[in-house]
């Protein structure tokens, strides 16, 4: 096992919510800005966490065995079924 995998292994999961916010916002929680190298580097810490820890099924994750999630346009639509984003009242318009 390498370092990496050891560090991804013993890793909380609040620490992978923290990487997954600064890949996402491009900026740690104290608003101080990622260089590219270290995106990248959490970018790949998320990923392998993912792949090694989560059993994710959600379209264009890392499922378990480091399997990119890619669902179908008809298996997205049944996932959204029902859901609404917004909604509005006529007068709100």
């Amino acid at each position: 096992m390498t370092e990496v995998e050891k560090l991804v292994d013993d890793m909380p999961y609040e620490a992978y919510e923290r990487l997954v916010s600064a890949v996402e916002l491009g900026k740690w929680q104290d608003g101080a800005v990622l260089s590219q190298e270290q995106r990248d580097n959490c970018l790949q810490l998320v990923m392998l966490y993912q792949a090694r820890k989560l059993d994710n099924h959600e379209h264009f994750t890392i499922a378990a065995g480091g399997k990119l999630n890619e669902l179908s346009k008809a298996e997205l639509k049944k996932q959204f079924k029902g859901e609404s984003i917004a909604e509005f009242k006529n007068e709100q318009l």
